[in-house]
């Protein structure tokens, strides 16, 4: 369903595993910034009443999640540490079209918004499966459902207003480029490190 080219290594897990404060800091700040995108897709591109409400809605839950996961940082003793870049993010955003018109960045904005809840879908469930703690373990199954349901959400809105963009083949072309992309990671206790 995710069409991702690159699955990430299981041994990745045990990387996680071994500093769960780091992993679980790290994607409390995932989800903030996932919130803050979709705030910044709805601000871009208010004419979209659909996709506005949609993404208003997507964002309350991404808000949501980073207080779940902030909800754990504390119930564990674990102090909620400093935002960071998502060096994998910066990466992918090169992807993006910056000289088009405003709907070719829209949907390139969109499609970049999937391909990261694409891969943060699959790490999830790489978590569900194979991570020992039995909490975090549902955790991050539930987020998984959930991550899946914003890549649908992104990848459809792309399809719906980029009929004069061939975005199957815009599409194609990102899984290709995250594909080399991802090759540098899974090596560290972050959600796309």
């Amino acid at each position: 369903m995710l069409h991702l080219k690159l699955e990430t290594d299981p041994r990745w897990v045990n990387i996680a595993e071994s500093n769960l404060e780091e992993i679980l800091t790290d994607h409390a700040w995932c989800e903030q910034k996932a919130a803050t995108n979709a705030i910044s897709l709805i601000t871009l591109n208010s004419e979209y009443t659909d996709m506005v409400t949609d993404l208003l809605e997507l964002a309350k839950e991404e808000l949501e999640h980073f207080q779940m996961v902030h909800d754990i940082i504390k119930k564990r003793g674990y102090t909620l540490g400093r935002e960071r870049k998502d060096s994998y993010v910066n990466e992918l955003y090169k992807f993006m079209n910056k000289g088009g018109n405003r709907l070719q960045c829209m949907v390139d904005r969109l499609l970049f918004s999937a391909m990261i809840e694409a891969r943060s879908c699959e790490r999830f469930k790489l978590l569900s499966r194979e991570i020992k703690d039995p909490e975090l373990a549902k955790f991050y199954y539930d987020l998984m459902v959930s991550e899946a349901g914003h890549y649908t959400l992104f990848i459809s809105y792309a399809r719906k207003y980029g009929k004069d963009i061939d975005v199957d083949a815009r599409w194609k072309a990102l899984v290709e480029f995250e594909s080399e992309v991802i090759k540098n990671y899974g090596k560290s206790e972050t959600i796309h490190g």
